[in-house]
């Protein structure tokens, strides 16, 4: 049987979201919604760490750049929220890369940006 990844708490946090989103509605910058997400996971005594940052090597260099997530959850889920009118192949390409990156093999890219709340299980 093909178990989903984390099912329980990709549900969870999809819940957690749902709320934020009925609340707050649609048109907020996508940073009132990621404070809101944390009001929530910290009311629930989840586990995060927000803006982790991600080194990116190229040909045995460190680049002064990084990626950066918006959360990863429970250290095994990046967690990473936008708030625009559609999600495109090039957000969930972003957390292909972040994935890559953090050597995490789960993502959950959430759009508050719509009429309904939008969410992709992103698995590398």
């Amino acid at each position: 049987m093909n178990e989903l990844v984390c099912k329980k708490e990709v549900f969870q946090l999809v819940g957690f979201c749902m709320e934020i989103h009925r609340e707050l509605g649609k048109g907020h910058d996508e940073v009132i919604y990621k404070d809101a997400l944390v009001v929530e996971l910290s009311r629930a005594g989840i586990p995060l760490l927000r803006e982790k940052n991600y080194e990116i090597t190229y040909k045995g260099v460190i680049l002064p750049h990084y990626y950066y997530a918006d959360f990863v959850v429970w250290d095994k889920i990046l967690f990473e929220a936008k708030a625009v009118e559609k999600l495109t192949d090039s957000h969930i390409k972003q957390v292909l890369n972040y994935l890559a990156a953090s050597k995490l093999r789960l993502g959950l890219l959430v759009n508050f940006g719509g009429d309904s709340l939008e969410w992709k299980r992103v698995v590398l």
